[in-house]
């Protein structure tokens, strides 16, 4: 039997450490606050916007929302950000994505003060973790590090292959797999023979956006699978980029959808707040 590697447990560990952190600070006067935007009112924004206001209220962390509509434009937006990196009571920012067709996404990233950027997207803090130099890094990515440390999972030395290119969890994964002493090979849609790379894998990392895109031909004996995918099947259930039913008796360990990477993103978005009110106090 594999091991399931429980993120809903190790989640809830994180936010516990942070809820302590919080608590502590708190008794110093200090009060740790982050500010989230909404731009228009897409449902699936709307949930991950809730349940961050919900982990912020449980830990401590005083949350600002302001919710736009629709229609607003991008220079009222960049308006507001520099408003808030201007603001000494604010100590992380957050644009919840996607924005509307009518915002450039890189500008409004851009546009965030590296110091508050608790999401890691500023190509500053992008950096940073290339040149590994201090820097918040993309909350995901750093979730399944977390993840993989707590659940006594060694990545030194090991093979990792990451499935998927992208910017929030692709890239930055790979170069914490690296950092972590792993030996990373990045798969892509232009990448041949994906079965037979995958297969080479003692970490697997599948992050590729197609639901149970991943079977046993992807995964070799024994390896650890983590699913960043989540998407709803024909019956409505949450399912991820793995086939779950046909991987997980190949595997040592593996993360489940939902319960696995999930919770996670949101316990490293903590964190990273209180990493962003450490690091001006250190550097006021």
């Amino acid at each position: 039997m594999p091991q399931i590697i429980d993120g809903k447990a190790i989640s809830a560990q994180i936010k516990e450490e942070v809820k302590a952190q919080v608590a502590a600070y708190r008794e110093q006067g200090a009060e740790i606050t982050l500010a989230v935007i909404q731009v228009g009112n897409d449902p699936a924004s709307g949930v991950y916007v809730g349940n961050k206001k919900k982990a912020c209220a449980y830990v401590g962390i005083r949350s600002l929302a302001y919710e736009l509509p629709e229609e607003t434009t991008e220079e009222e937006l960049l308006t507001l950000i520099s408003d808030l990196n201007r603001r000494e009571d604010v100590h992380g920012i957050l644009v919840q994505l996607p924005l509307p067709a009518q915002i450039d996404e890189n500008k409004v990233i851009n546009a965030i003060d590296p110091r508050k950027d608790v999401d890691g997207f500023h190509p500053q803090n992008v950096g940073a973790l290339c040149t590994g130099q201090d820097g918040f890094v993309s909350c995901t990515p750093a979730g399944i590090i977390q993840l993989l440390t707590r659940s006594g999972i060694s990545v030194a030395g090991k093979e990792c292959v990451v499935i998927g290119r992208s910017n929030i969890v692709g890239k930055p994964m790979a170069l914490l797999l690296l950092k972590e002493n792993g030996t990373v090979t990045v798969c892509h849609s232009k990448t041949k023979n994906v079965k037979e790379v995958a297969k080479r894998a003692d970490i697997l990392v599948a992050a590729v956006g197609r639901p149970r895109m991943i079977t046993e031909e992807y995964v070799k004996e024994g390896a650890v699978v983590i699913d960043v995918g989540i998407h709803r099947n024909a019956e409505n259930k949450l399912c991820g980029d793995v086939d779950y039913e046909s991987v997980a008796p190949h595997t040592s360990a593996i993360t489940p959808v939902p319960g696995g990477v999930g919770p996670m993103t949101i316990a490293m978005l903590m964190y990273n707040c209180v990493e962003a009110y450490r690091f001006r106090e250190r550097n006021q």
